[in-house]
């Protein structure tokens, strides 16, 4: 899978690229892909919402699209992922997610920071000098304790797979969730949620 740079608001995002693992004669697990999805690029420059289809978004599986000319993760946790979750708290900076990086608290929904546990939405830029993270959930991978999710390769920030920021981490909050809702059970409308409220939300720190 290919690397692909969105420079488009002047910053490079690095985006992670992931090796695909071949099931036969895996033990325990293999990573999983990673993809990138492009919507119309007037869509894109108006910062208007975009709509993503996740009917074939596999466990574990993490796209990419963008909005606001910004790269969006959307991951389908599977459940040891969610099973990491609470473990993490001692660990975290913020781990009820109190920093306005979320538009309101419908979208923290305790440790999942998501409308739906499975499928994790959030902008994908490190809070403290705006890299894109690495997808890393692989436990262990990145130090002794690690207990996967995603990982900037800039300066060393790591967040769990809710992307709550760890302790010891320069980045200094929670990467933000973006307005979003569930169109179906396999569409999600990023931008806005169902009223058409907070299409001009921001996070404290993109």
């Amino acid at each position: 899978m290919d690397s692909e740079a969105i420079d488009n608001t002047k910053r490079r995002f690095l985006i992670a690229s992931a090796t695909v693992v071949g099931a036969a004669g895996v033990a325990a697990w293999a990573l999983p892909f990673i993809k990138s999805m492009e919507p119309d690029k007037a869509v894109t420059a108006a910062g208007v919402p975009i709509e993503v289809d996740v009917s074939k978004l596999e466990p574990g599986q993490l796209i990419i699209a963008e909005w606001r000319q910004r790269p969006i993760w959307i991951l389908h946790r599977q459940q040891w992922m969610l099973d990491t979750l609470p473990k993490n708290t001692p660990r975290l900076k913020d781990p009820d997610s109190l920093a306005p990086q979320q538009p309101d608290k419908d979208f923290i929904n305790g440790d999942y920071r998501a409308l739906r546990k499975d499928i994790f939405v959030a902008v994908a830029i490190c809070t403290h000098l705006q890299c894109s993270p690495n997808y890393a959930p692989k436990p262990k991978s990145v130090n002794t304790w690690w207990p996967g999710g995603f990982h900037c390769p800039c300066h060393g920030s790591m967040y769990d797979f809710s992307a709550r920021v760890f302790d010891g981490s320069p980045a200094p909050l929670n990467i933000p969730i973006p307005p979003y809702f569930w169109k179906t059970d396999t569409l999600v409308r990023i931008g806005e949620v169902e009223n058409g409220k907070f299409q001009n939300w921001v996070p404290a720190i993109w």
